[in-house]
């Protein structure tokens, strides 16, 4: 033991200090030097480059190497346009865009989450037929390309041919109704079926949300809670079932198990999961480009399509690479708040 001991204290000092600690250090900064050279150039480049067009009036003939001119420092003039709402493109304004951004990712987090927990504990029931076909079909929405799934729910939503509509009908044929009541447009109609979902005030923008964010929160719906659903899986198939036991021999009823055993397994894996879909889906480019263009009136416009309109569609360089810097630190901020509260990346000893 003493010599194991003794053996145990040179191999740290030789790593520590001395010659051979110098030359296996040196060695692993060498073999880092690829992977900072490239990050450098891929990521903290474009980073940099970024950060620094944002304080400019970047625009295409700038970006035009033979026109030769530069573009001028312009200090926050771009983040206070951002901010105050004076971009000169139509129905915008930075208030209503965060709100209903905030409001489109908490949503469609908190009923994938809910149903992804609902149905892996349906299918975790023991003696259930035919379980592993279930697992293995619920999965497939998470393989097909998001631009695929917001063209097909887009035409699926069409107020004349739209199979959403042609069901409706048919059903409302059943039950007596005329053809002309379930002409829905759903993706282009600007009259709120509910108000008061989001808070409004004298002088504020317009909260209302549309017969598009409805449409598009189901298709989002049927897209995100197969993964949640996967995860959660997971965390269930790791709980012993001697806990069951013991809390079943202890007198403690269903509701008791579920929340003191299945709830208290299933946090440390959903509450990351659950950060991690909100920053998903607080930047899901697809289905809002795709399936309603932002409209009506761009009531259902996030902030990564409004980014993407500034720069490929406005050509406002300089204004984009600032709104971009804007999305990250909101981003940055609700993930910090939201994991201080949730405590998602503490230890848990169950």
């Amino acid at each position: 033991m003493a010599a194991a001991t003794a053996r145990l204290g040179a191999l740290r000092s030789r790593f520590r200090g001395g010659r051979g600690g110098a030359r296996s250090s040196r060695a692993a900064y060498l073999y880092l030097v690829p992977a900072f050279a490239v990050m450098g150039v891929i990521t903290l480049y474009p980073l940099g480059f970024q950060v620094w067009m944002s304080f400019t009036d970047m625009a295409p003939i700038n970006l035009n190497i033979r026109a030769n001119v530069p573009p001028h420092f312009i200090g926050i003039e771009n983040y206070t346009n951002i901010i105050s709402s004076q971009l000169a493109i139509p129905n915008y304004n930075f208030l209503r865009l965060i709100i209903y951004n905030l409001f489109w990712a908490v949503s469609n987090v908190a009923i994938h989450l809910v149903l992804g927990v609902g149905i892996a504990l349906l299918l975790n029931v023991k003696g259930l037929w035919f379980r592993r076909f279930y697992r293995a079909l619920y999965i497939l929405p998470v393989v097909i390309p998001p631009i695929i799934v917001a063209t097909v729910w887009h035409n699926m939503f069409d107020r004349d041919d739209g199979a959403v509509n042609l069901i409706l009908a048919g059903f409302g044929g059943f039950l007596g109704l005329p053809a002309g009541a379930f002409e829905i447009d759903w993706l282009r109609q600007v009259k709120a079926p509910i108000d008061g979902l989001l808070p409004s005030w004298e002088g504020g923008p317009n909260l209302s949300l549309p017969l598009a964010f409805y449409a598009m929160l189901v298709t989002n719906t049927w897209l995100g809670w197969p993964l949640n659903s996967v995860v959660a899986t997971g965390a269930l198939q790791s709980i012993p079932n001697d806990l069951y036991e013991a809390a079943e021999m202890d007198g403690a009823t269903a509701w008791a198990k579920f929340r003191h055993i299945t709830l208290a397994y299933l946090r440390p894996a959903m509450i990351p999961y659950a950060i991690y879909g909100f920053v998903l889906t607080f930047n899901l480019f697809a289905l809002a480009y795709w399936m309603s263009g932002g409209g009506p009136e761009g009531r259902t416009e996030l902030l990564v399509t409004q980014a993407y309109q500034l720069a490929n569609v406005q050509r406002l360089y300089g204004v984009a690479a600032a709104f971009a810097v804007i999305m990250f630190f909101i981003l940055l901020t609700v993930t910090l708040v939201t994991n201080r509260l949730t405590k998602a990346t503490q230890s848990y000893n169950l």
